[in-house]
């Protein structure tokens, strides 16, 4: 008998520890994947922010009264900057995933050469630069149209990152577990919202009942908020380094949960 030789071997991963090319190509079509349609994703969070600026100014007056020692309108636009961040890197994220499972092009992303880790922090960087733009040009046009002005560049940066990065990773989570738009809506609607809302975002946590101060102190998003405002008004309603601590073990938290889930390949692996 003549002897069959194998033509074909299984290859081996001759990429080294870290498919570069890979995970870039990746972070890339997520950019371009909400670049494409910047309307929607840059310029329509931005009028979200400025519509909640024009009627909550002409109904409580942005003349009256003060806020943590400046104008209400100067208190109340870093929030709003802040919450479409938060609202953006969750949305970009989980869609990418849900997406994919009900078009059923997830098998691309989990038959391509990457890791766990490759595709979670691809992912989650796509989300950081979306939330990043979505800020940088909330800044300019709010700068143009009232006095706001950053104080501190530094802490600016790293809340809109640690802050972008957690949503964007609660995100993927959520992508994961969701099978349909409605369980996405649920998520949204009963956790992402109400938790960004009661966060301080429109009012001082120094005007609520203690027992409220303490329980909104334990809402991550009030320190992403707080931390963020921080940096153009130089006052706080908590503490700044107890917020850099939390949302930092947060961030490593948050990831790791989302790199578990989808190494074990949850609802996206039979």
């Amino acid at each position: 008998m003549v002897e069959i030789t194998k033509k074909y071997k299984i290859g081996s991963r001759r990429f080294g520890v870290v498919n570069w090319v890979g995970a870039w190509t990746l972070y890339k079509k997520e950019v371009l994947r909400f670049l494409i349609v910047w309307v929607q994703t840059i310029f329509s969070p931005l009028i979200s922010s400025l519509l909640f600026l024009l009627v909550l100014s002409l109904a409580i007056g942005a003349d009256r009264g003060e806020v943590l020692g400046v104008p209400f309108i100067t208190f109340l636009a870093p929030g709003l900057i802040s919450m479409q961040v938060i609202q953006q890197s969750f949305s970009h994220s989980s869609s990418s995933f849900m997406i994919g499972k009900i078009q059923g092009n997830i098998v691309d992303l989990l038959y391509a050469p990457l890791s766990a880790s490759e595709v979670t922090i691809s992912v989650s960087l796509a989300a950081v630069t979306r939330s990043v733009m979505i800020a940088i040009v909330s800044i300019i046009v709010f700068k143009l149209l009232i006095d706001i002005e950053i104080k501190n560049y530094l802490l600016l940066i790293i809340f809109t990152l640690l802050s972008s990065f957690i949503l964007g990773n609660i995100g993927i989570i959520a992508g994961l577990w969701a099978e349909k738009f409605d369980h996405m809506a649920t998520v949204t609607n009963f956790v992402i919202v109400p938790l960004s809302f009661l966060s301080g975002t429109f009012y001082s946590i120094n005007r609520l009942p203690e027992v409220l101060q303490i329980i909104s102190k334990a809402n991550p998003f009030f320190y992403m908020i707080d931390g963020f405002r921080y940096s153009f008004i130089g006052k706080a309603d908590g503490s700044i380094l107890v917020g850099l601590l939390y949302l930092t073990v947060l961030s490593f938290v948050s990831w790791f949960v989302t790199y578990i889930l989808y190494k074990k390949g949850y609802k996206i692996k039979s």
